[in-house]
């Protein structure tokens, strides 16, 4: 059996399974198809293997110098006005360009939580003059950013956040402690949801800040994770003084900015290249079930059906995605079913893997050297976190049932 091998886009430039859902073509234009053949062109000719290295530290050089070559030729933030660095592409250009991205196996650009996250929600809430300081350093690992949300009391009910900002002369001073940022250790900037107004109702007196880390009173702690790695950390701030021109969307407005942060986070950029990443890694898995006789199993054979069920339940949810963005609507509580199907399709999709090594899954990490030993069973551990990780699933049906199906509260 096969996962789809065909390729998107394929020969004529065009998802071949996806032109027609609903009855809407979704078939390609020229222009769209000559985007696609450069972008694919340029993947080609620029994509190197990520080497492996000893230290954190080293690895993230590698990725800064690898997205500063990709923003030379301006193929980070495509989506960004040209003003900003980016190539003013259309969300069909984007879908495209992260499938073609996905298939190269290109690395990741070190500053996602930049690009797909803070870069966007200044570009809908911030000033001139903030976008013009912080967006072009984005583009290129100039300056890494991270998310600061999550506190250790305020993960899932992010509106119950303790982190106060109290005002000062020029700004604010702001006191708490943040969890699960990533890249904090080397982040440059933080986008921050604090409490400015202690006595009003818990969502209106929030407000959106960035925060320096460089700043006096900034203790960033690594968090081991169960693959070995600290890519989280635990962030202290201690009367961390944030300018009054930090502050994004005004004063009392953080619940509304936030929300359009978490919208890109749970359903815009991510599930595109997801869906693609996770159609390479299926492909994979068919062939070592192939390989080892494991598709004869009926237990796994269901399995690998149910990832690939899954995997085509998830591209609907992106070409709908897809389709209100080219109408120019700003994503909405839409994103936490696409969030819902890309958790349930990559936990499904990594145990079905576990099941195909059979005997060879405990092994961790790899003894004799072999890279591809490991791989699976570092994935099958991050899919546990996708039901957490930008919001938990309890709270993406929570948001469903209440925002889209209209259902009491309670």
């Amino acid at each position: 059996m096969d996962a789809d091998r065909s390729g998107w886009p394929d020969d004529r430039g065009r998802p071949p399974d996806l032109c027609y859902t609903s009855g809407v073509d979704l078939s390609l234009s020229p222009e769209e198809e000559a985007f696609a053949g450069e972008a694919r062109a340029w993947l080609a000719a620029n994509v190197s293997r990520r080497p492996e290295f000893e230290s954190f530290d080293e690895g993230v050089a590698w990725d800064r110098a690898w997205q500063r070559r990709l923003a030379a030729d301006r193929w980070v933030g495509i989506s960004w006005p040209s003003a900003y660095g980016g190539r003013d592409a259309t969300p069909v250009q984007v879908a495209l360009f992260n499938a073609e991205y996905a298939r190269a196996g290109a690395p990741q650009p070190v500053n996602r939580v930049g690009i797909n996250l803070a870069g966007p929600t200044l570009l809908a809430h911030g000033t001139e003059e903030q976008r013009a300081r912080w967006l072009p350093p984005i583009l290129d690992a100039g300056e890494i950013w991270c998310q600061l949300f999550s506190e250790p009391d305020a993960g899932s009910d992010l509106a119950s956040l303790r982190t106060v900002a109290e005002r000062v002369d020029g700004g604010w001073s702001v006191t708490g402690q943040k969890v699960w940022t990533s890249y904090a250790t080397v982040a440059r900037w933080g986008v921050a949801l604090v409490r400015t107004d202690p006595e009003a109702p818990r969502h209106r007196g929030l407000s959106y800040m960035v925060v320096d880390l460089s700043a006096d009173g900034v203790d960033v702690r690594p968090l081991r994770q169960i693959t070995g790695e600290s890519e989280f950390n635990e962030v202290f701030l201690d009367g961390v003084f944030v300018p009054e021109d930090h502050l994004v969307g005004g004063s009392g407005n953080g619940w509304a900015v936030a929300n359009t942060t978490l919208a890109h986070e749970r359903g815009v950029n991510f599930p595109f290249k997801e869906q693609v990443v996770h159609e390479v890694y299926l492909d994979a898995l068919f062939r070592a079930a192939e390989a080892n006789g494991a598709l004869g199993d009926p237990v796994i054979a269901d399995d690998l059906v149910d990832a690939l069920v899954g995997l085509r339940l998830l591209r609907t949810h992106n070409w709908r995605t897809l389709t209100r963005l080219g109408r120019g609507e700003e994503p909405g509580p839409e994103s936490s079913l696409v969030k819902l199907s890309w958790t349930s399709m990559t936990q499904r999709l990594s145990t079905a893997a576990l099941a195909v090594l059979g005997d060879e899954a405990p092994l961790w990490p790899a003894p004799t050297g072999d890279e591809a030993v490991g791989t699976w069973q570092r994935q099958w551990l991050w899919s546990r976190a996708a039901g957490i990780a930008g919001g938990t699933s309890e709270i993406q049906r929570t948001i469903v049932a209440e925002r889209m199906l209209g259902l009491p509260r309670g």
